[in-house]
Order: C-alpha cells, then structure tokens, then sequence
C-alpha cells in the first residue's frame, strides 16, 4: 500500500495521532537515532511513502528562535572519531555527512540530550539540536524519499533542558497541525 504521505514523531507526547486528520500515516519511532533508523526503515517498507515528514521537538542553540522551525539541513553532532575523520563525519564511510532540505534552519542529531555549552555546535551554525533527525533524513534519503523536518523549540539546551522539556513537549503539536494543514493543501 502507497502512502502519499507518513509523519515520523519520536514520541507520542509530541504528536497524538488522533489530532491528525484522515488519510496521514504516523509512526512514533522512538528516542534516539537507532531507534529512528529501524522505525524509518520499517515504516518505508510497509507504508512506501512519496514524502517523509518527522515533526519533534528540540532544544535551541541559537538564541534568536523560537516556536515552530523548519529544519533545511541537518548534521550529526555526536560522530566524533577524530582524528580518523573531523567530528560530525563517520570515518571510512562515503555516505553525506549532512542532508538538505527545503526549510532553512540547521538540526545537530545526536544520542544525548545537550544540557551544556559546546562551541563546536555555534561552528557550525546549529540552530537547534535533537536526537532523531539525522536518522530519519539518512534512511529517507538512503530511499530516495524526499523528507522535511519541523522541530518545535522545548528548551534552551541548558541545564534546565529536562524540566522545560518534560514540561513543553506537548505545546508544538497545534502549531504543527496548523503547518500541516497547509502542506496538505
């Protein structure tokens, strides 16, 4: 069965899948990027879907953003295997290192949830940081299935990030259904 179109959401805290409207697929992947990367794989193969959209929640870097962002480009911040390869690339590995897409903000995927400074991250221009994106873009792209990514902004990646996280998970879901009525359009 085709799927024209399948949201990829880690957690159902982030999205509920009865405030979406009929006819969109939703999988809840999961926290982390291998979680992620078999709920993508899993999904692809049963949904096969024209186009992927993970929407989540992240934690800010770049000060000047809030609310609802959509994601142009996203990198993995945890690959770190220097000196075998500069951080964010998997060494021995020709896969992208980065993956592009159609928003204009900057995603930093990783396994760990960012409660401190990292001055690599303002380097690279990160504007906000979650756990499952870089993931969902490989697999998706790794499918030739275009992808696009909306993160709602939970907290500062500070040592507060739990709490504001905990607290706000749930606050993007109406924002996002508002953007996803008009991609649907």
């Amino acid at each position: 069965m085709t799927t024209e179109l399948l949201i990829i959401t880690a957690l159902e805290t982030e999205l509920k899948r009865d405030a979406l409207p009929s006819g969109v697929r939703l999988v809840y992947s999961g926290v982390g990027k291998i979680n992620a990367t078999i709920a993508s794989v899993k999904a692809i193969h049963e949904h096969k879907p024209a186009r992927i959209i993970n929407f989540g929640t992240a934690g800010k870097i770049n000060t000047q953003v809030n609310g609802l962002l959509e994601i142009g480009k996203v990198i993995q911040r945890d690959m770190i295997t220097e000196p075998l390869a500069p951080r964010g690339q998997t060494p021995f590995c020709n896969r992208p290192s980065e993956y592009i897409s159609s928003g204009q903000f900057v995603c930093g995927s990783g396994d760990s949830f960012v409660t401190t400074t990292d001055p690599w991250l303002f380097s690279k221009g990160v504007d906000v940081v979650d756990m499952e994106l870089f993931a969902i873009a490989f697999v998706a792209s790794n499918h030739d299935i275009p992808w696009q990514s909306y993160k709602y902004i939970t907290d500062d990646a500070n040592e507060n990030s739990g709490n504001d996280w905990q607290e706000r998970a749930h606050h993007g879901q109406e924002l996002f259904l508002q953007e996803l009525k008009q991609l649907l359009s």
